[in-house]
């Protein structure tokens, strides 16, 4: 097996996840490296949407944020912010919106707003930005995370973007158009949710990694598949491309 690190891992998974030719709504940082890896790999002609306006992105390196030059220099197109959100994202014209969050509970919720009570937070994190409504109209949502107790709570202690709400029917209730998550890559496994109830299923192991880890590394009672697969290791190109996307 080629040695690779966790976050190695977790990165060539998110990037298999994304089929060629699907438009990607990208956030920054780990979702912005998968796609960006899927795009220099498999999915060639992978449409990626920044939140900035700049659609079919195609950077030569990671940015280091929606403003980044290197966004509009090498984009299809550059539309305003509203544009983005009133013509594409809203309208339900994006297949996959993919983000990652400081806290996730066991139905997909993220939060990036605060740790602790809203009103005296022990930290204030970022902020939404667009997640709410890429959570809400994308066709689908992957979420990217590093899995520890910390990260994967019995309940977020704010709800920046709604996953599943507390199961079924939730969605609709609110009125989102999108599917909500469907797929949770962490530097451990994948989680999908149930069919039934919603809540988040593990359905396959990374190299390496034990269900018991898993396990420890989550705060609540873990759902697990019947039949847990195990993540197929990276390859050697796999692993090339992206050591050469981050050292760009």
């Amino acid at each position: 097996m080629t040695d690779h690190t966790p976050d190695e891992m977790m990165s060539i998974a998110a990037a298999r996840a994304l089929r060629d030719g699907q438009t990607c709504f990208v956030g920054i940082g780990l979702p912005s490296t998968a796609a960006n890896l899927a795009r220099r790999g498999h999915a060639p002609d992978l449409v990626l949407i920044y939140e900035s306006g700049c659609l079919g992105a195609k950077p030569d390196r990671l940015p280091l944020s929606i403003g980044d030059g290197v966004l509009a220099e090498t984009a299809d197109a550059v539309i305003g912010v509203a544009e983005v959100f009133n013509y594409w994202l809203q309208p339900g014209r994006i297949d996959v919106g993919f983000l990652s969050a400081a806290q996730l509970d066991r139905f997909g919720n993220i939060n990036t707003t605060v740790i602790g009570d809203y009103t005296d937070p022990k930290v204030r994190l970022p902020g939404a930005g667009g997640a709410p409504e890429i959570a809400a109209s994308c066709r689908e949502v992957f979420i990217i995370v590093r899995q520890t107790p910390r990260a994967f709570v019995e309940k977020v202690d704010f709800v920046t973007s709604v996953g599943h709400g507390s199961g079924p029917g939730d969605r609709a209730r609110l009125g989102l158009r999108g599917a909500g998550p469907t797929l949770v890559i962490t530097d451990l496994g994948i989680l999908r949710p149930d069919p039934e109830t919603f809540e988040l299923t593990l359905t396959s192991v990374h190299p390496g990694v034990t269900l018991e880890q898993v396990r420890a590394a989550t705060g609540w009672d873990l759902k697990v598949a019947p039949e847990l697969e195990h993540t197929a290791a990276p390859t050697e190109p796999e692993l090339a491309a992206l050591r050469a996307l981050k050292a760009a």
